[in-house]
C-alpha cells in the first residue's frame, strides 16, 4: 500500500517514526532530570531564629522546613524522633511555650519567637533527670525506646494542661502517642508517679 500523505502533509510512516523517536527519548530525559540538582527558589529561603532549650539558633532554612527537620538536620538534636511524619504517632512531640506540639506538622518559622523544649532540654548534663524521665525509668515505661522521647514530652504537656487527674484522663489525652511495644500501662503509671512533681517542674 503506498505511503500516501494526508491532507496535513503527514504520512503514516512519518508519524510512526516520530512516535518511536519520542518514546525512545523519554528515558534519556528522565535520566537527565534525575541527575540534575533540584532547582532552588530564593523566595522560599530565609533566616529563621529559633530558641531551643534556652539557646538561640540562627538558621538559614527553606521556609517550608518543618520544626522536626530543623531540629534533627540543622541543629543536631536527634532526640526528637521522626515516626510517621504525618502527625499520627506522636514520636515527634516537643513543647512550644510549654504546650505540646507535633513538630512534623509545625513549620520551623512558626516557632520563631517561641520557646521550644526538646527531650535534650529537660535535664542538665550531669544533673538529675526530670521527674517524668525518672518515672519512666522507675516504672519501666519503655521497651524499644523509639517513642519514649515523644511520650515523655507529651506526658509533661498532659500534666501541665491539667489532663492527668485520673488514669482514664491520662489514657484519653495520651492517645495521640503510639507505642508499638504496648507499654501503655507502665506509661500511665509513670505519669501518675511524676504528676505532682511535674506540675512545678
Amino acid at each position: 500500500m503506498p505511503n500516501r500523505p494526508s491532507k496535513t502533509g503527514l504520512s503514516r510512516r512519518n508519524f510512526m517514526v516520530g512516535t518511536a523517536t519520542a518514546a525512545a527519548s523519554i528515558p534519556l530525559l528522565a535520566t537527565r532530570a534525575a541527575g540534575s540538582p533540584p532547582e532552588q527558589s530564593p523566595r522560599h529561603s530565609g533566616p529563621v531564629s529559633l530558641t531551643i532549650n534556652g539557646q538561640r539558633h540562627d538558621l538559614a532554612l527553606d521556609l517550608r522546613t518543618t520544626l522536626l527537620d530543623a531540629l534533627r538536620d540543622h541543629v543536631g538534636l536527634t532526640g526528637t524522633k521522626k515516626g510517621c511524619d504525618h502527625g499520627q504517632c506522636g514520636a515527634c512531640t516537643v513543647l512550644m511555650d510549654g504546650m505540646r506540639v507535633l513538630s512534623c506538622l509545625t513549620f520551623a518559622v512558626m516557632a520563631s519567637g517561641r520557646q521550644v523544649t526538646t527531650i535534650e532540654g529537660l535535664a542538665k548534663e550531669g544533673g538529675p533527670l526530670h521527674p517524668m524521665q525518672q518515672a519512666f525509668v522507675d516504672c519501666d515505661a519503655f521497651q524499644c525506646g523509639y517513642c519514649t522521647p515523644g511520650q515523655i514530652m507529651s506526658a509533661i504537656g498532659c500534666v501541665r494542661e491539667g489532663h492527668a487527674a485520673s488514669e482514664a484522663d491520662i489514657r484519653e489525652y495520651m492517645s495521640g502517642n503510639l507505642c508499638r511495644c504496648a507499654a501503655y500501662p507502665n506509661i500511665v503509671a509513670a505519669i501518675l508517679q511524676a504528676r505532682d512533681e511535674t506540675k512545678g517542674a
